[in-house]
Parts: structure tokens; sequence; C-alpha cells
């Protein structure tokens, strides 16, 4: 079997280019994932995928964070624009669950439509009043318990419709008070605490197949290196939260973290992550993503097996039924 490098890669544009095409070939990336500068129209996204897929010569699996809200690289006129997720979740009430999961289960299958078969979703991330604005509105609520029932929920809801989900952002980013993407959120709360707040959704969840990592200092763990590059914080995650499924570090690109893409690539692999993501398409930090991050070796070969074994096919579901219960549930009011 041909080596797999332990990365998820972007790329640059809509269409594959020659030069990325024989990058891909040779790097194998274990996974890509996609971003609006990708996305145009359903026909051109199939042909995409099918691009990438052709590229490495296997069915690789084909990432999005489609949530909903704020953070959705498919939008109208082609798809569906959705509530962000904190905001349905307080409309629905005590249906919140029900209505998340059909949420998803109707994003599953726009997705699965054209190719993409992992959602980089449920995020799990507990809400505070001070969560920076960036992540608060993407949040499922504000105390653990809904957090964990809002996100299995949502879980259920893409699986049922062979699309898997990657939890985020592990093992918790709801205290970050700064932007990731532009600068190290530090955490000072005590472990005690950290674990039965903010932990404890992944601890709930921790069977799902695939986790990101969060781009955080905890103080209490580790005052030094954030989750992704921490090897403190990566051994919580593997035997405080029982986390044994495929983790993925969150995109290598975000400035939280420090020195060139080779090295936070390496760091990352070092400390634990089973693989990184490199989002950005920019070849020549690619380029340097997969010399240094190695190809998939020892348990991380395992759990990617393990993950990729989850895909499921979708089970039959009348989507227009699906989306007449949602707007029951939501009082009318099922997209933004």
């Amino acid at each position: 079997m041909t080596a797999r490098a332990a990365a998820i890669l972007g790329c640059d544009g809509p269409r594959l280019t020659p030069d990325e095409r024989r990058f891909f070939a040779d790097a194998q990336p274990w996974g890509f994932i996609l971003f609006a500068r990708n996305i145009q129209t359903p026909d051109q996204v199939v042909r995409l995928t099918s691009g990438l897929r052709d590229a490495v010569g296997r069915d690789v699996p084909v990432l999005i964070d489609q949530e909903g809200g704020r953070v959705q690289r498919m939008t109208p006129p082609h798809w569906r624009q959705w509530l962000p997720p904190l905001d349905q979740t307080e409309r629905a009430g005590a249906d919140a669950a029900r209505a998340m999961e059909l949420r998803y289960r109707i994003i599953a299958s726009e997705l699965l439509a054209i190719g993409i078969d992992v959602n980089c979703a449920p995020c799990l991330d507990v809400a505070r009043p001070d969560t920076h604005a960036v992540l608060r509105n993407r949040c499922y609520g504000d105390d653990p318990q809904t957090v964990t029932t809002v996100g299995r929920a949502a879980a259920r809801g893409l699986m049922a419709g062979g699309v898997l989900p990657v939890m985020k952002h592990m093992p918790g980013h709801g205290r970050a008070l700064v932007d990731s993407h532009l600068s190290l959120p530090v955490v000072s709360e005590p472990l005690d605490v950290l674990q039965s707040v903010d932990f404890a959704p992944f601890a709930a969840l921790s069977d799902l197949p695939m986790a990101m990592s969060a781009h955080v200092v905890f103080e209490a763990i580790d005052p030094d290196n954030p989750a992704t590059t921490s090897p403190d914080v990566i051994s919580l995650i593997r035997q405080t939260l029982a986390y044994d499924g495929l983790l993925m570090s969150d995109d290598l690109s975000m400035e939280a973290l420090s020195g060139g893409p080779g090295d936070r690539a390496a760091a990352s692999r070092a400390a634990g992550c089973d693989m990184v993501l490199h989002c950005n398409g920019h070849m020549d930090e690619m380029q340097q993503v997969v010399a240094a991050a190695g190809v998939l070796d020892g348990q991380a070969v395992r759990r990617a097996e393990a993950a990729l074994s989850a895909r499921t096919k979708p089970d039959s579901i009348d989507i227009a039924d699906a989306e007449a219960e949602l707007e029951t549930l939501l009082g009318g009011k099922v997209h933004g």
C-alpha cells in the first residue's frame, strides 16, 4: 500500500491545476478540505471532488466546514443558508436536539450529492457570555449537557446521511477570548472546572470517529503550548477523555501557532496529533507541511482506517418532509 501523508490539504481554486494534480499524486495526502474559494456550482464541485480522488487514485475523504450560520462554505443560490447554530438551538427550545438532527441530515444530503463525505461539525465548545464573537454563535449552548445532547444529535444526523462528523475544538475552545485565527488564546481556569464544563461534551462523545484540536493554551495542563502542539493536552485527550478516534490538528495556517508551516506540522505530530490540517492551498506551504508531517504510522493508521470504515450509505429520507418538520419545530424559520 502506498504510504499516506499524515495531512489533509486544501487546493487553491475551483478546479485543480496541473501542478496541484502532480503534487497530490506524489504526496498522497490522507484527505482534502474545501473552502468557499473552491465552491461555485454543484456540477463544478462534483468535478473537483472527483478530480481530487482521481489525483490520488483512491476514495479519499473530502472535508468541508458546513456548520451553518457564519461558517458555511456552500451558500445560496445553490444551497440552503442556515441560521447560526446557537440561534437555532435557542429558537427550538425543548426541541433543540431534534431540530439539529434534522438540520444536519439535510446538510448531509447536500454534501454527499457533490462528493463531500466529511463535515467538520459538531462544534462542542461550551459558549460563555465572553466567548469571542468568532466562535460564540457557532456553539450549541452555554451548558455542557445541552451541548452534549445537541452535539450528539448533530452527529447522528450527519452519519445517517452518510457523512462523517468531526467534533471540534478538542478539548474545548469556549473560554477563548481572542480569535485563534489571529492570535493565541490562553485559558487560566483550574483543571477541575475545565473537566466538568468545557471538556465534558468531548468526553461524552468520545466514540465519534474524528476530532479536531483547539489552538488554545490551557495553563493548568501546559502553560507553554496550545493543545495542538502539547503532548500533555493530547495525553489528557487520550487518557482522561478516553478519546481513541482520529485526532487532526486545527488549520496550521492560523496565527495562533508559532513557526513556519513545517515547524507547526512537525510539532503537531510530535505532540500526538494523528494528522495535520492545512487549508489555504498555497503550494509552497503544502510542500513544507507534507515533508514535516511524515506518513501515517503506528496507531494513526488504525485510527484513520477505523474512521473511514465508519462511512456508511445514507438512510432513506424524504428531505422535503424533514425540512417541513424542521420548519414546524422552529416556528416557520428554517434558514437565515
